[in-house]
Formats: C-alpha cells, sequence, structure tokens
C-alpha cells in the first residue's frame, strides 16, 4: 500500500461537483437491483435504507406488508432526501411483488441465513437482475418469500451475535451488488 501524504478533505461543495442531482437522474448508470424492504419495523432503518440506496444508485426500492414509508417524519429525517432520488412504491402484498419482478426475469435474493446461504461476497455477474429482500429485525425474511427465492446470501459474523442490524447489513450487501456491477460494465 501507497502511503499518501498531504491529504485534504473535500468541501461540501467540491463534492457536489462530481454527484448527480434529481433534474440529472436519468442519465445516471443504475445497478439492476430491486430491493424489497418485508415488514421492517423501523422507521429509522427505512430511512438509512432510502439512503443506502441512493447512494448505491438502485432500480427500485418496494415497501411491503407493514413496513414505513414516506412520508412519515423519521424516514424523512434519516432519508436526508433520497426519498426523492430513489424510485419507490408500498406494496401491501411482498409475494405478489416478488411474483411479479420474477415475471420479469429478475432473480430473488434474501438476504438471510438459510441452509443454502453463501457468503455475500462469493456472488458473481451472471445475477442481474436482481431483487434483494431483506426482512424483519427479529424474524428476518419469511419462510413464505424464502420460498420463492432463487438463492439466499448471508454476511458471516464471527462474534457472538448472529446477525447485524438490518439497515447496516443491507450497505454491506448492496454495495457488494454495485461493486459486482461495476466490474461487468467494465
Amino acid at each position: 500500500m501507497h502511503v499518501q501524504t498531504n491529504i485534504k478533505k473535500l468541501s461540501h461543495d467540491e463534492i457536489a461537483e462530481n454527484r448527480s442531482t434529481l433534474d440529472t437522474l436519468d442519465s445516471v448508470s443504475k445497478v439492476p437491483v430491486f430491493s424489497l424492504l418485508d415488514n421492517i419495523r423501523s422507521t429509522y432503518n427505512v430511512g438509512s435504507i432510502f439512503r443506502t440506496s441512493d447512494g448505491a444508485m438502485i432500480e427500485k426500492l418496494y415497501l411491503c406488508g407493514y413496513t414505513p414509508h414516506p412520508p412519515k417524519k423519521e424516514i424523512l429525517k434519516t432519508a436526508l432526501g433520497s426519498t426523492e432520488s430513489v424510485s419507490w412504491e408500498y406494496s401491501a402484498d411482498a409475494r405478489q411483488t416478488v411474483l411479479e419482478l420474477k415475471k420479469k426475469g429478475v432473480k430473488i435474493c434474501a438476504l438471510e441465513l438459510t441452509d443454502k446461504s453463501i457468503p455475500y461476497y462469493d456472488l458473481n455477474e451472471q445475477i442481474f437482475p436482481v431483487c434483494l429482500i431483506v426482512g424483519n429485525e427479529i424474524t428476518g425474511v419469511s419462510q413464505d418469500l424464502i420460498d420463492l427465492c432463487d438463492f439466499s446470501i448471508e454476511i458471516p459474523q464471527y462474534g457472538i451475535k448472529q446477525s447485524l442490524n438490518v439497515a447496516v447489513a443491507y450497505g454491506i450487501a448492496i454495495f457488494e451488488l454495485r461493486k459486482l456491477f461495476n466490474r461487468l460494465k467494465g
């Protein structure tokens, strides 16, 4: 590793020079990932997932079941404007949403510990387009949705806990998918 010297933190204006705006979003290359939040309880987790979805520039976010959705103030506060930049829709029926995505040729992936889950970093570029399902903070992705999945991924845990916060786990998985897509694009 090369040691850098004289590192300068960028100002907000310098960072903004290289960022998309709401007016230029249509010209941005989105990663072919649809994300489905099934029965997430926390408005703050939903807001965080919106913000992460914007950072990775996903195709669309589905908020399903009793997952809270905008314009709840806690979501808007945590999302910091990303509810405007991320395409999203609410659907009471997650199963129906998954079935519609499958009809369009989208592969379905649960971020969940299953008897066949693979580490998130072992994915390959053939998975796109994909829908990443994340589930409830306590119970995870329901078996009903897992039954519709083409595969499942997990984030290996090395401590005493068996899972991460749903928004943190989502961030790890979604940026791995972004990395794979960037590699595929060349």
